[in-house]
């Protein structure tokens, strides 16, 4: 019996390349599940064409960017943010085009809670 080479689309070596990115999930399992040799799975991972984007773990500590300004300008309210006469305020401009602004104090675990709830 002669075996035939499987030729894979992008579209499918994408596909298993973003099922071993899974958490708990092995690149043996994902081969397995396919009948393709492991060595191959790893082999598309390292193509930049087929591997799945790299996103921060939600546990794993990353850098945001901060964007420091003199004024914040509200709904036709201007506020100094001026740590002398203001509380205290952070805002934050997530990517989904939705923006936050904490004044006072503040739960960091909802916080976190919240940020992630609205990033999803």
């Amino acid at each position: 019996m002669r075996r035939t080479k499987r030729l894979w689309t992008d579209e499918e070596k994408r596909s298993i390349c973003f099922q071993t990115a899974a958490p708990g999930v092995s690149v043996a399992q994902v081969a397995r599940r396919y009948a393709v040799n492991a060595n191959m799975v790893f082999k598309w991972l390292r193509d930049p064409r087929y591997a799945p984007e790299v996103s921060a773990s939600a546990d794993a500590p990353h850098f945001l960017p901060v964007e420091i300004v003199d004024r914040v300008r509200g709904d036709d309210v201007v506020v100094a943010a001026d740590p002398v006469s203001s509380p205290g305020m952070i805002e934050i401009e997530l990517a989904g085009g939705h923006r936050m602004r904490i004044s006072g104090g503040y739960d960091p675990e909802a916080l976190v809670r919240l940020i992630r709830g609205l990033s999803a």
